[in-house]
């Protein structure tokens, strides 16, 4: 599999095996295999799971906004050829860190950095930033099942 840049959703849909509602990646913009990946996720005013709550604009629920850097984190681990065809599994977060609400039409700009990579268990840092500003902070633990 190419992994020319920037990955658009066909291209996301070949290592991830998410698939609309659940993915909530729309691109990735750089990587660096083994080390740091940037992906971008667009939140649209249509989109299902907004939270309609109290009186104020919908908001992107903290819960899907930490799936979507677990998604990145994920690509990252599935980038390298050995683990293309693994599972990989959300073990845990640590520390994480809601900074500010996201709403429809923001672009969040989503950042996971390898902390630990062994070869069934792993630990990433991310962060989502959205107009430079960091909205979600935290630690995230991944475990890779056997291949399919």
């Amino acid at each position: 599999m190419d992994l020319t840049l920037p990955l658009d959703n066909a291209a996301i849909e070949q290592i991830l095996p998410h698939r609309y509602p659940f993915l909530l990646v729309d691109r990735v913009i750089e990587l660096e295999v083994d080390k740091r990946i940037v992906g971008v996720k667009n939140v649209s005013l249509n989109e299902r799971h907004l939270w309609h709550g109290g009186e104020g604009a919908p908001v992107l629920p903290p819960t899907l906004l930490t799936e979507a850097v677990a998604q990145v984190g994920a690509i990252l681990v599935l980038a390298k050829p050995e683990n293309r065809r693994r599972l990989p599994f959300f073990a845990g977060i640590e520390r994480v860190r809601y900074r500010k609400p996201v709403h429809p039409g923001d672009v969040v700009v989503i950042e996971a950095r390898v902390v630990r990579l062994r070869s069934r268990m792993g630990l990433l840092k991310g962060d989502a930033r959205v107009n430079g500003e960091v909205v979600l902070e935290g630690t995230m633990t991944f475990a890779l099942g056997p291949a399919i």
